[in-house]
Formats: structure tokens, C-alpha cells, sequence
């Protein structure tokens, strides 16, 4: 038993467990998260123990719980799929001399502050940037740098709590809304210059720290909420700007000194070149991965997978079958969300059959339905449904996708919703 895969999961633990099993039906799998994880994670029967602390427990009664199981039952590795407790995951394999992202580089993506100041000591990307503690500072950032500026959690995700600041008149209530008690308070206000133009996420795998760029997606967000609306993938991009795109998330990621393992990066495309909005140390949300797979042909949570179980060499397969798929007839794919545009209650939904029969479309999901209270607060959490679809052109997958979610009607206690234009 000894020589088979023993991993640690620390936090969400996604599609992985079942993906686990079915590369390796010897591999053991111990789950470590807060307790408000633990209805998240999937196929609990396919754990061989689930370790559940609560919201106050510091970090060295973390290690004290993996320790002990780690003396009885020894970890290969200590792995974070999801966005949650990375800093955990690394705290716990620094303590117990397992393979896993060094808490330097958990911290330095994760603290966008410090990130910001990595990548600017190194010359990568220097965007100004500045942690604030009142709306003084933020009007004092915006005299040096000028507007717009964007205001934000230094640790955040789901684009919640992200605030464009165009004058003066907007920054006292940028600053409250951002700087007010949830999740992401503790780690304090930044203030960040704003970069003009079009938005991009790029899917990469490391292994021996070097870098594959799997994909760069097209993304379409809210203008003024910058909730993400719609994803095409791969972009379509002339070759210059893919390859500039390329080469600045490949710098990044060498000064943040990962080594290993998906990254989600996102960038703007300026007229200066790329610049970094932020990364992160795990596969994409938005079913972008699946997205890359329909597009390219590339599973990138079976190479995550295959490397937590120990496999090696897998760049050279990566790059042989995005090889194969640069060979074939081009094909897209796209997503796109349908959300509230004011709060109260779903009383009913109409249409997601009729959407999902559209040609075209590979998947029809609802997030909200009848009963669900609508959330008050913009973010990924509160998008209404989506659709997916492909197609031969860029242009004719958002088009599918698009006119899939379009037709998703949700009649709320307040209004009727039928649909948005979402790109």
C-alpha cells in the first residue's frame, strides 16, 4: 500500500476525486478543508478520510491534523485544486517535507498587493498600485496616476467587490463598498491603475518550472461590476498579439516562481502591450477548461490529475497535441451567462429545454430557480444560467451560445426577465 499515490486534498477538491480514480484505482485521498468546504466537495465516498477544522483554527493545528495522519499513512503530495486554503495546503507541505507550491508563491499570487511588487521589483509588469486604508488614499493614488483607477480586495476571487473609480464624486462609495465586512476584508484595499483594452484569460500547465500556453480566451466582462459575462476560446488574435500575450504570462509566472501545475492568468491587451490583471494557482472557472477541451482537444484536468499522481513528462505530450489540434480544421468554443439586473425572488424560469435542443450547444445549466432569492451583490454567484456551445468561427460560437441563454426567461417577484445581451 505503501507505494501507491496518497494525496492530501486541502480545500475544494472539484471534478478531481472521481478524475483520480479513474486514472488510478490504487490512489488514496485525504481531505483537509474548513468546515463550510465540506458540502462542496464531491464524491466524498471516494475519500479515504475528510478532516473538516473550523473558521478559527490557525494553521498550526492544520499541520498537527495532517501530521498525524501523515505518520500513519504517509503523503506523496499535498495538492490545492480550488482557490481556498492554498496558503494552508502550502503551510502543511512545508511542514511536512511534501511536494507542493512553496508558501512564498501562494502568497505572492494571492496577495495581489504583493504580487504587484514581485512582478515590478523584477521588471515584468510594473502597473502602479497601492494599498489604501480610507478614500483619501484612493483620491491620492488617482493625483499621482490619474483616472480611472480600480479599486479592489487585495484577496479576492469571483470578481466580487471590484469597483472602477472614473472621478472624484465615485471614490467614497468605491471605497465603502469594497473596504466593507465579508470574506475578503481581512487582507485589506487596493487601488490599482486601470488598463484600456480587451481582456483575455490564459490557461497554462507547468512542470520542471517551465511553462505551455494551453489557450488564450476572449473574455467579455461587465463594465461596470467586471463580472465575467462570456468566454471564446481560443481568441481570435493576430500572431503578434498572441505571441505577446504568451511571453508576458510566461514572465510572470517565472517570477512568481511557479513551478509546477495549471495557472489561470488574466491579462489586458493595451496598446502598450499585455498587462496583468492577476493568476492563479489552479485550472479555470467558467468551464473554460471544458472550453479548451471541445476547442483543442486538450483535457487539462486529466493533466493535473496525471501529474498529482506523480507522472512526468508531460509538457512533451501537451505540446504534441496541441501540435495534432493546430493540424485540424479550426474549431471554437463559447459561453455565455445570463444575469439579474435587479433583486428579489425567482418565482419561475422558462426556456432551458427549448435552449439546450438548439443546434450547436453542448450544455444548458440554470443557477438559480424557483424560490432562490436573487443576490444583491454582483459576483460569478450571482449569474442566472448559462449556455455553451462551439462552432467553426469564433464569431458563430458566442452567436450559438448567446442565443441559447438569451432564450432562458426568469420572471422574479419584482419583474419579468427575459434574457440579456451579454457581448
Amino acid at each position: 500500500m505503501t507505494g501507491h499515490p496518497h494525496l492530501l486534498c486541502v480545500g475544494g477538491s472539484r471534478e478531481f476525486p472521481d478524475v483520480l480514480r479513474e486514472l488510478s484505482a490504487d490512489v488514496r485521498l485525504t481531505a483537509l478543508c474548513g468546515i463550510g468546504l465540506v458540502g462542496r466537495l464531491r464524491s466524498l465516498d471516494r475519500h479515504r478520510r475528510v478532516i473538516a477544522l473550523g473558521p478559527d483554527a490557525p494553521v498550526e493545528e492544520w499541520i498537527e491534523h495532517a501530521r498525524a495522519v501523515h505518520r500513519r499513512d504517509p503523503f506523496t503530495r499535498v495538492v490545492a485544486f480550488g482557490e481556498w486554503e492554498q496558503d494552508r495546503a502550502a503551510a502543511v507541505a512545508a511542514a511536512l517535507g511534501v511536494p507542493a507550491h512553496s508558501e512564498r508563491t501562494v502568497k505572492h499570487v494571492h496577495d495581489k498587493r504583493a504580487m504587484r511588487e514581485e512582478l515590478a521589483r523584477r521588471g515584468v509588469d510594473t502597473t502602479p498600485s497601492r494599498l489604501v486604508t480610507c478614500a483619501a488614499d484612493i483620491a491620492a493614488f488617482a493625483g499621482d496616476h490619474g483616472y480611472p483607477c480600480i479599486v479592489k480586495p487585495v484577496s479576492g476571487a469571483g470578481s466580487a467587490r471590484v469597483r472602477r473609480v472614473d472621478g472624484p464624486d465615485e471614490v467614497a462609495a468605491a471605497h465603502a463598498a469594497v473596504s466593507a465586512p465579508g470574506p475578503f476584508s481581512a487582507g485589506g484595499v487596493l487601488v490599482e491603475s486601470f488598463h484600456q483594452g480587451p481582456q483575455f484569460s490564459v490557461e497554462a500547465f507547468s512542470e520542471g518550472g517551465r511553462h505551455e500556453i494551453v489557450c488564450v480566451t476572449r473574455k467579455f466582462s461587465d463594465p461596470e461590476n467586471f463580472v465575467e459575462l462570456g468566454h471564446v476560446a481560443p481568441a481570435p488574435l493576430s500572431d503578434a498579439d498572441r505571441e505577446a500575450i504568451t511571453a508576458h504570462v510566461a514572465d510572470v509566472l517565472t517570477a512568481l516562481e511557479i513551478g509546477f501545475g495549471p495557472t489561470h492568468t488574466e491579462v489586458v491587451l493595451t496598446p502598450h502591450g499585455p498587462r496583468l490583471i492577476e493568476t492563479h494557482l489552479r485550472l479555470a472557472g467558467d468551464d473554460i477548461p471544458q472550453l479548451v477541451r471541445e476547442a483543442l482537444g486538450v483535457d487539462l484536468f486529466r493533466y493535473t490529475a496525471r501529474q498529482a499522481l506523480g507522472a512526468t513528462g508531460l509538457l512533451d505530450e501537451l505540446r504534441a497535441e496541441l501540435a495534432e489540434a493546430g493540424e485540424r480544421t479550426p474549431r471554437y468554443a463559447a459561453i455565455r451567462y445570463a444575469t439579474a439586473v435587479a433583486h428579489g425572488v425567482v418565482e419561475s424560469v422558462s426556456g432551458a429545454e427549448e435552449a439546450r435542443g438548439l443546434p450547436q450547444v453542448d450544455d444548458v445549466r440554470l443557477f438559480f430557480g424557483a424560490g432562490d432569492p436573487l443576490d444583491p451583490v454582483p459576483s460569478s454567484d450571482s449569474r442566472l444560467a448559462m449556455a455553451r456551445a462551439h462552432g467553426a468561427t469564433p464569431e458563430e460560437a458566442a452567436e450559438r451560445a448567446r442565443e441559447a441563454v438569451a432564450g432562458i426567461a426568469f420572471r422574479s417577484l419584482l419583474h419579468n426577465r427575459t434574457g440579456t445581451e451579454l457581448i
